[in-house]
């Protein structure tokens, strides 16, 4: 019952942390004020969240990784795969040894092995915050998918770097060998699971909703259960969990398209998931905040342990740590930026726009750490297999804590003012433009209601004129751009087989916006805006035909 009563108030403390995000006349990111809302339930209340690594890992993780891989923009993720790969698997790399030795070097009572597995629990970096500050900011969305796409994969390159690093500490020995195959198994277990279990999920589905019929609400939980199925499937095997929630994710929405939902079922489902994603998201960053007030008091300890005068000095570790993040980031950014240049004029191809100097410090500071860094740190062990206390723990769990509410602060201040230098272009759309897709949709409603025309043509008047009318809605598109509006009283027949025949036009839209989106004539994001139109237009002539 306590457990119980701990979460509805942290609930309730998100809740209300957003209503104070948009009362205060300062733009405040919304990350920051429910890390304050949960050091009020700390200091205020005596409030103490106990915090399992184990089902933080289980709870938060999968769902809010398997969102992101399903709304991310297709075309865009793997238009850009290229960046994203070098950004979740070189710059993880690149970050654990710069960072790893940098620790070894500030703090020598800190074992090296010990630094590695700080940096590695340090190079995830986290979407959420970043979204959250840039949404009262404007960022590229180019940037926004990579960075998006980052944060989907380097949480499994991370952790595998973590695990290696403790299992050093542990054993006291490491092989580069055993560490590549362990990536190679974590990371291909984790992909195959995550694929397996979404695309099986999604076959049985269909197969049982045309069996059956579609119920919105069994959907939507199917739809919930699936990240925490392919975690488990991943785990069991020996992959990556995290990792097969994001695979997860990226392929539900290709079996969601083939299963063709309905749209109340999309527009519903959507709904909960928002309301998913905004507690899971709040109660990570309150847990955050809650946990502040026993990390201060643990500074004395920790300063003690390490023969320093003053617990300052601690601070000044996590400021330095920080700085170092930030600069390695930049600094793999500009390399590979050169890199790319110099590859382009060795091929003698177009340099084309070079990116601005703003823009990589944008990028630079958008590497926000936040909920795995939090949840993974927490899982080093307390004791060695010889009975001896694992080095230097306390202090690795407050410099990583100290990190990411910096790197938070950081982000809020730096990226407003960074991103009020960046000349907004508007983004490149990749294949056929929302214009060119309304009308090959309008077409293909056409030739569906011509086909109909035919067929009732003489037999039936009444079906013969709602088929008219509806056809000279979709002409009047066509030929003016005029959208559907409001029709006047009509007789019941003429409007019920207007309806039905409206809707006939609606699905003949969605089928070819589906199959110019599979032919990669239609960029994703003006695909999902279009069918999101469709599915409000479907569910209310429904609605109006059921009554």
């Amino acid at each position: 019952m306590h457990n119980v009563t701990i979460v509805l108030i942290l609930l309730l403390a998100v809740v209300a942390s957003a209503f104070v995000a948009r009362l205060l006349p300062l733009k405040v990111p919304l990350p920051l004020v429910q890390i304050a809302a949960g050091a009020g339930l700390s200091y205020g209340f005596g409030m103490t969240v106990p915090l399992d690594p184990e089902f933080f890992f289980l709870f938060f993780i999968p769902p809010l990784l398997f969102l992101d891989g399903w709304r991310i923009p297709k075309s865009a993720f793997f238009r850009d795969a290229r960046p994203i790969v070098t950004l979740a698997i070189g710059l993880v790399l690149f970050t654990v040894i710069g960072v790893g030795y940098f620790v070894h070097w500030m703090i020598p009572a800190v074992p090296l092995a010990a630094a590695f597995a700080l940096a590695a629990i340090l190079s995830p970096t986290d979407p959420v915050a970043v979204s959250a500050i840039a949404s009262q900011n404007p960022m590229p969305s180019r940037l926004m998918h990579i960075l998006e796409g980052e944060s989907l994969l380097n949480d499994a390159s991370g952790l595998v770097c973590f695990h290696f690093a403790v299992l050093a500490v542990i054993t006291g020995s490491f092989s580069l060998m055993d560490a590549g195959l362990d990536f190679l198994q974590a990371a291909g277990g984790g992909l195959v699971a995550g694929v397996a279990v979404a695309w099986l999920t999604g076959l049985l589905n269909r197969w049982l909703v045309i069996a059956a019929g579609e119920d919105p609400g069994t959907q939507i939980l199917i739809s919930i259960l699936v990240p925490f199925a392919a975690y488990l499937a991943a785990e069991h095997i020996g992959g990556s969990g995290i990792l097969a929630a994001a695979a997860a994710g990226i392929t539900m929405h290709y079996a969601d398209l083939v299963g063709r939902r309905l749209a109340t079922t999309r527009m519903q489902r959507r709904a909960v998931w928002d309301t998913i994603q905004m507690a899971l998201n709040g109660l990570i960053f309150v847990i955050l905040g809650a946990q502040l007030r026993s990390t201060v008091e643990g500074l004395p300890q920790v300063s003690a342990e390490l023969g320093l005068q003053s617990a300052w000095w601690l601070a000044l570790y996590v400021l330095a740590i920080t700085a170092v993040l930030a600069v390695l980031r930049f600094m793999w950014v500009w390399s590979s930026l050169r890199l790319t240049l110099f590859r382009r004029k060795v091929k003698g191809e177009a340099e084309g726009s070079k990116p601005s100097l703003a823009l990589m410090l944008v990028t630079a500071f958008a590497g926000v750490r936040g909920a795995l860094t939090l949840a993974g740190i927490l899982t080093l062990p307390y004791l060695l297999p010889d009975g001896g206390a694992f080095p230097s723990r306390d202090l690795l769990i407050f410099l990583a804590k100290g990190v990411i509410m910096l790197s938070l602060l950081n982000a809020s201040i730096a990226l407003p003012l960074l991103t009020r230098q960046l000349e907004l272009l508007p983004e490149p759309v990749h294949g056929a433009g929302e214009g060119e897709a309304r009308v090959a949709a309008a077409e293909a409603a056409m030739n569906r209601l011509r086909q109909i025309n035919e067929e009732v043509s003489g037999s039936d008047d009444v079906r013969a004129e709602a088929v008219g009318r509806v056809m000279e809605r979709y002409q009047r598109r066509l030929d003016y751009g005029i959208q559907d509006g409001e029709e006047g009283d009509r007789q019941h027949l003429i409007e019920e087989s207007e309806r039905s025949f409206r809707l006939e036009g609606i699905r003949a839209e969605r089928e070819e916006l589906f199959q110019m989106w599979l032919a990669d004539k239609l960029d994703d994001q003006v695909h999902q805006q279009l069918l999101r139109e469709l599915d409000l237009i479907e569910n209310a002539l429904s609605r109006d035909t059921s009554h």
